[in-house]
């Protein structure tokens, strides 16, 4: 079986540093098995889809992209919480908010961007029960917002 982090490795992604908070709040909480994090954009220097309002600004296919990155950011805290991505037994709930207009309606498929890496990265451990819904802003008006809850192994 592959690892998290060889698969990453296949998928030619490095893991930037991870977001620090920018308010009162911790980017994540562990509590028994299960490890929460806040909402996380992308990390880094923005790129050209990470700032914006879907249905205006970005397409779907930059959306999508988004979402994967804020996704790769999200790895990085989990790997900077845990020390090692094979820690995680599955990616349990996702809420993913997208930057839209009010006439909008692709949310799922931004959010797919997201998803898509999970299991891409973590095969059916990946898998997660979701909520993707429109915002009319985000934070610094970045495109795509995710929030999720991870268990974890805990021995």
């Amino acid at each position: 079986m592959i690892s998290p982090e060889e698969r990453l490795q296949q998928l030619g992604i490095l893991l930037p540093e991870p977001v620090k908070p920018v308010a009162n709040y911790v980017t994540y909480i562990q509590t028994g098995n299960l490890l929460f994090l806040s909402g996380h954009g992308y990390c880094g220097a923005p790129t050209a889809v990470d700032i914006g309002k879907l249905g205006r600004d970005l397409t779907v296919e930059q959306g999508y992209l988004a979402a994967r990155n804020s996704g790769i950011c999200i790895l990085a805290t989990i790997k900077h919480a845990l020390g090692d991505l094979g820690s995680v037994k599955r990616i349990v709930r996702v809420l993913g908010m997208v930057n839209a207009t009010d006439d909008f309606a692709d949310h799922p498929k931004v959010i797919n961007g997201f998803s898509d890496l999970m299991v891409d990265v973590f095969g059916e451990k990946g898998r997660h029960v979701r909520s993707a819904v429109g915002m009319g802003s985000l934070p610094g008006g970045i495109a795509v917002e995710i929030e999720v809850t991870l268990e974890v192994a805990t021995e």
